[in-house]
């Protein structure tokens, strides 16, 4: 049996009237409805792809970085290194932004209020585009003295100059890319973005040493050409999404009158910024936080350095299921608040724990076990760094299944607007605690402080963020988030 599409249309429009703010409510089925059915199965169908997408970017940079590296150099590489951490300081603020925007998008569609999902959409996508054109004007201009400031070795300068200029140049199509996907989960359609994305990475893959080496009568373009591959896969994805939104006439569609939605408007302006600066700063915090303990490994030597670089590239795919659990109870309960229907909240935060503690425990098991032949990917079998890096793994690597219960308690308080908190709780967790353990510690036991600095200050965060989780909801029931999706 088909299901009937929602009607949006009123009298008015049909009489030629722009229909934009009637009906306030939509009531009839709305496909991405995460407010109906088991709930472990809606969030772990809406996460997967997610998950799947995350696995996906991260094997997509290391294939890049690996043509980079292969057809260029090092200094390539090390250029590559260094424009990546200038932009991950431009992704996080845009980032926060989108999280904010898929937020407010999921309590008005759980509201079947349509008028306002497009709005909100609207002015997200609006804003990020403005501030990704602006930044990439600037970052043109300014890309010479943030290098200076990096301390960006002469060897690599020049290439890491070609490589940001490119970037910032492509950075709205990387923007839009984003900030659709986002809005597509705040729908509950999590598949069309994870569709897109393989088309970028399929794009991104075939592009990257075309574009760099140049055979035939493509120009060489050297490590410009791996910049200019990326803009142009994104570029691709990014319309492929826009083309199924309007030939499918997807919730989020911006037509006639309803494209000035993208100007942003002062109400759901102070939504995104409000909201999505903590955001962003919560990402800051714990990227700047894991530079500090990398600076400190350095101290350690060569070998441990070594060994810690290794584990990290493990532990990024650790966390990859927390992230998209935390992002799926995120939407999930937004939409859920939105549709009035909070007596779900607490049952869907459980089976998100209960999910990440599964999955990410498989996994952590799987890693401890099969450490040698893992670590022996990027070490070699025969480097002297195994040994420390599997004794760390069997420290730190079980304290990433606590990462994962903070991560959805996050996801919860970030659908009530609640984000302050989250902040300071990172703060105190990842600087006070865990670096306070390591100084009081490394003069008793030496390196093996900093090992078990990451247990600690994970214990922390899940102690602190459970309680600021159980305030989130006493304040929910006392109704202090009534008219959130006001």
């Amino acid at each position: 049996m088909n299901e009937a599409p929602p009607v949006i249309a009123t009298k008015a429009a049909s009489e030629g009237a722009a229909p934009l703010e009637a009906p306030r409510r939509v009531d009839a089925p709305m496909k991405g409805d995460l407010t109906q059915g088991p709930i472990l199965k809606t969030l772990l169908l809406f996460a997967v792809p997610m998950l799947i997408g995350n696995v996906i970017q991260s094997l997509n940079g290391s294939i890049n970085a690996i043509w980079v590296g292969r057809l260029i150099g090092e200094s390539a590489l090390a250029a590559t290194a260094n424009a990546n951490n200038v932009m991950f300081l431009l992704f996080s603020a845009v980032f926060g932004f989108g999280m904010a925007t898929t937020v407010r998008v999921g309590l008005h569609f759980g509201a079947r209020d349509v008028p306002a999902m497009r709005r909100s959409f609207g002015t997200g996508l609006g804003f990020c585009s403005l501030i990704a054109i602006a930044t990439g004007l600037a970052g043109w201009i300014w890309t010479p003295a943030m290098l200076d400031a990096l301390s960006t070795p002469e060897a690599s300068k020049l290439e890491a100059l070609a490589y940001l200029r490119v970037i910032f140049v492509t950075m709205p199509l990387g923007t839009i890319m984003l900030l659709v996907s986002m809005g597509m989960r705040g729908v509950g359609d999590s598949k069309t973005p994870l569709y897109a994305m393989l088309l970028t990475v399929l794009l991104d893959i075939v592009l990257n040493p075309l574009l760099i080496s140049g055979p035939g009568p493509i120009p060489a373009l050297g490590i410009a050409g791996s910049a200019i591959a990326t803009g142009i896969a994104n570029f691709i994805g990014a319309t492929a999404m826009i083309v199924v939104i309007y030939r499918k006439d997807l919730p989020l569609r911006l037509r006639g009158p309803e494209l000035r939605y993208l100007i942003p408007s002062s109400r759901e302006l102070a939504y995104v910024v409000g909201k999505g600066i903590p955001m962003g700063a919560q990402m800051l915090i714990i990227a700047s936080a894991g530079l500090v303990m990398m600076g400190l490994v350095n101290r350690e030597g060569l070998d441990t350095a070594a060994a810690y670089g290794a584990s990290l590239q493990l532990w990024n795919y650790i966390q990859m299921p927390a992230m998209a659990l935390g992002s799926g109870v995120s939407t999930m309960v937004a939409q859920n608040v939105g549709a009035g229907k909070n007596k779900r909240v607490g049952e869907i935060t459980l089976k998100g724990i209960g999910a990440n503690v599964v999955m990410t425990g498989v996994l952590a098991v799987l890693l401890v076990v099969f450490d040698r032949p893992l670590l022996a990917l990027f070490l070699g079998g025969e480097s002297s760094a195994i040994p420390v890096a599997r004794h760390m793994q069997m420290i730190v690597t079980w304290s990433f299944v606590l990462v994962g219960v903070t991560m959805i308690h996050v996801g919860t308080m970030r659908a009530y607007g609640v984000v302050i908190l989250p902040l300071i709780v990172f703060a105190v967790a990842l600087y006070g605690a865990r670096l306070s353990f390591y100084s009081l510690l490394y003069p008793v036991i030496g390196s093996e402080a900093l090992w078990w600095a990451f247990p600690f200050g994970s214990v922390a965060a899940v102690a602190l963020m459970s309680l600021a989780y159980v305030w989130t909801r006493r304040r929910e029931r006392a109704g202090a988030f009534r008219h959130i999706a006001d």
